[in-house]
């Protein structure tokens, strides 16, 4: 029996050595296969796919397209299930304040850019853009069912953010996970086979494995 294959996308951007660490820690015992790979075919072959990145959002949505890995990355989102990990995330939505920049526009939705202005912390401290370090996720949002990527995952977990820009989605209903920095904000959206979160799993010790390991049994 031909065993499972994960794909991490390589196409030039993301932090591919700890996510595929990562991914591969949680597969192990499954009997899947984690691979990273630049090779369309070998994305439109595997049976999930993580779309790692990170850095400015135009040069991730360039090096995805001059790659020749754009396809291959939509055909995943129409057909498997699909993980976007930080820009892997915003490159999902439509477009960007960062460039400005077109997303691949598989959910409604913008990318905008942290204004906290003189906004201060309870410490009475001013916020600082980027965002870096931990900080929680609540995915219990307005009485909606969980979503089952959080199986056995704690409410209110923390993840270990970078970023100075976060995806706002047109449809609440694709906001599965949300946290508060200066404001709610969403920090985990899906919708069908994707899901995406602007938090980096592989930095975020037991929980982020937790959360890699819940994707690679997921069957949406």
């Amino acid at each position: 029996m031909k065993s499972k294959t994960v794909a991490v996308v390589d196409y030039g951007s993301g932090n591919l050595r700890s996510v595929s660490q990562a991914v591969m820690h949680a597969a192990i015992g499954s009997g899947i296969d984690v691979i990273v790979t630049s090779d369309a075919q070998a994305v439109f072959d595997a049976d999930r796919v993580v779309l790692p990145g990170q850095g400015h959002m135009a040069d991730c949505m360039n090096e995805l397209a001059s790659s020749g890995l754009k396809e291959a990355v939509l055909h995943a989102a129409a057909h498997k299930p699909l993980f976007g990990v930080c820009v892997g995330m915003q490159m999902l939505l439509e477009r960007s304040e960062e460039g400005p920049t077109d997303g691949l526009a598989l959910m409604p939705g913008e990318v905008v850019r942290f204004r906290l202005g003189d906004r201060l912390q309870e410490d009475g401290s001013r916020f600082k853009v980027p965002q870096m370090g931990w900080n929680q996720v609540f995915h219990r949002l307005d009485g909606r069912p969980e979503h089952p990527m959080w199986s056995d995952i704690a409410e209110g977990a923390y993840y270990y953010f970078v970023h100075s820009y976060y995806a706002r989605p047109a449809d609440p209903a694709h906001v599965v996970g949300e946290t508060d920095f200066g404001g709610r904000f969403a920090s985990a959206i899906a919708r069908d086979n994707i899901f995406a979160t602007q938090f980096h799993p592989e930095k975020s010790a037991d929980q982020g494995l937790a959360l890699y390991r819940n994707f690679l049994s997921w069957k949406p």
